[in-house]
């Protein structure tokens, strides 16, 4: 929380609350604040809600173009329970009994299951009784810093240093779990020797945008999320977002979509409202942004507002990514709903993602999203295809970029015995630059800041910022990437507007060289199109 000197004064903030972006996060938000009473208006620029978690019109049906993992389903029965409602009856959640399915080159498949034992036999099976013996030892070491770490930082709305100091001296099991000072990738080579397991487990720091070698082993932690259980949402991950926003209006809230935000208004006091690209200007009392916190010290939402998380302007990115989403028929291995084919070289294929170049050889994830619902798929199955990319701050886009992704993608899953009857065309793949498009201030980056350093997860902006009524929800924030982790930073900044009463304010600001205030700090940009995290 920010403290501000005590000549300031303090007034009720109890007027609208205005949601730019109907990602994750800003749905959570608006939920909640619906739920609470609170008059809430969630604005945003494409035509659906959902922000990163999307979908792709294609002859086949949508198919998911975003996040396709749901884990930690507490939170988002937390979530539905807060508006007075059950999850299960607005959406239908299959629990997948296989997490994943891993190949290698030249070896493979190796499911990982749900149930801990099973898939310390499915590790003894593949790689021997030593392997299995180190993946039960690493497994429960993860859930250690799962259990000992989900409160103090997680959970916490401004997780602080010497909380951390607190539960690590409390319980000295979690000294030796997080390793300070040690990469993932060191962790894992303490723990296993098998490379095709450090391999797997390595990749976890991808699901936050980072490297295994430069991310902190505590990262280990994110397995325990996903060993917790998985699920796949009928109809994709897109209708859990449709869910939430129709649960918001049924609630009495608003959802106004192709409506780009031009700018967010403030005067001496804070945030009075947003202004949309059309001219409109809708008032507020409170603004929540679920969109990259960089945008805003670029200045992409108005100068009034420009200081607002300075560390973000600078700091390294996480990755990007291309994304394919098609439909086709195939041939070959058999294939679960979640799918991952390694590379041959993880270190060479991070090696160039830190200079800023696409690799040759990359580890693809696949989801085949008609798998996984107890009944057999379709002819033409829907796909989405996953490799990991630098963000536009590493290097330029590469005009090329079609044709070297489609060769990449589809004669590495050749090699494995998996081809497609069609080729997807341009307009199947997303790549970096188009998803700065879609969320300005990005670089195209997917997971806000970088993962990188020891206290990476001190350093996102938290749900509170030094402008009286505006806060931040989304994966560029606090507590990190993630759907679940969007939906709790939401959580965080609803909670914050409710508890907070009163909000001391700064005094009024400098005034304009003629001598009068500045009643709408209004900066003349291109409108915002925001789509949330």
């Amino acid at each position: 929380m920010v403290s501000l000197p005590a000549q300031h004064s303090a007034f009720s903030r109890r007027g609208p609350v205005v949601v730019i972006g109907a990602g994750i996060g800003g749905l959570a938000a608006a939920l909640r604040l619906t739920a609470a009473g609170r008059d809430v208006t969630v604005i945003e620029a494409a035509d659906a809600p959902g922000g990163k978690i999307r979908q792709a019109p294609r002859a086949a049906g949508g198919v998911d173009a975003g996040p396709t993992v749901l884990t930690l389903r507490a939170v988002f029965d937390e979530l539905f329970a807060a508006a007075g409602a059950e999850l299960d009856d607005h959406v239908t959640l299959h629990r997948q009994e296989i997490l994943a399915r891993h190949w290698w080159p030249g070896s493979g498949p190796l499911d990982l299951f749900a149930d801990a034992g099973r898939s310390e036999a499915a590790v003894r099976a593949f790689a021997g009784p030593r392997a299995a013996d180190e993946f039960r030892a690493f497994n429960a070491r993860a859930k250690t810093l799962f259990d000992g770490f989900r409160a103090p930082v997680i959970e916490s709305a401004v997780p602080e240093l010497s909380a951390l100091v607190r539960t690590v001296a409390a319980r000295p099991a979690l000294l030796r779990a997080m390793a300070p000072g040690r990469s993932l990738d060191a962790v894992l080579r303490r723990d296993l020797t098998d490379p095709r397991l450090r391999q797997l487990f390595g990749r976890y720091a991808t699901y936050v945008g980072g490297s295994p070698y430069r991310s902190p082993g505590l990262l280990a932690l994110i397995w325990q999320a996903e060993a917790g259980g998985v699920w796949a949402v009928e109809g994709g991950m897109h209708a859990l977002a449709r869910a939430i926003a129709a649960l918001i209006e049924a609630r009495g809230g608003r959802i106004r979509l192709n409506a780009p935000v031009a700018r967010i208004l403030t005067d001496s006091d804070g945030v009075t409202g947003v202004a949309l690209a059309g001219g409109a200007v809708v008032p507020a009392a409170h603004v929540i942004f679920n969109g990259d916190p960089r945008a805003l010290p670029l200045g992409l939402l108005g100068s009034g507002i420009a200081d607002v998380a300075p560390r973000t302007r600078d700091a390294p990115r996480s990755l990007s990514a291309q994304v394919w989403a098609f439909a086709s028929a195939i041939d070959g291995p058999a294939l679960t709903h979640h799918n991952v084919f390694f590379c041959a070289d993880p270190r060479a294929e991070f090696a160039a993602l830190e200079r800023g170049e696409t690799p040759d050889d990359t580890t693809l994830y696949l989801c085949a999203q008609d798998r996984g619902f107890g009944r057999p798929p379709p002819a033409r199955e829907r796909f989405e295809i996953i490799l990991n990319a630098p963000p536009l701050t590493g290097g330029r886009p590469d005009p090329e970029e079609f044709e070297r992704c489609h060769t990449r993608t589809f004669q590495t899953l050749r090699r494995f015995g998996l081809t497609f009857a069609d080729s997807p065309d341009r307009a199947a793949l997303t790549t970096p630059d188009q998803f700065d498009a879609r969320f300005p201030g990005s670089a195209g980056s997917l997971y806000g800041q970088s993962p990188h350093g020891m206290t990476a997860a001190l350093a996102r902006p938290t749900a509170r910022t030094t402008v009286p009524g505006l806060w931040l929800a989304g994966g560029g924030c606090h507590p990190g990437a993630g759907v679940p982790m969007a939906a709790l930073s939401g959580r965080h900044a609803a909670e914050a507007i409710l508890k907070d009463r009163t909000s001391t304010l700064p005094s009024p600001r400098t005034a304009t060289p003629g001598g009068m205030s500045t009643r709408f700090r209004i900066a003349a940009r291109a409108p915002f199109r925001s789509s949330g995290s």
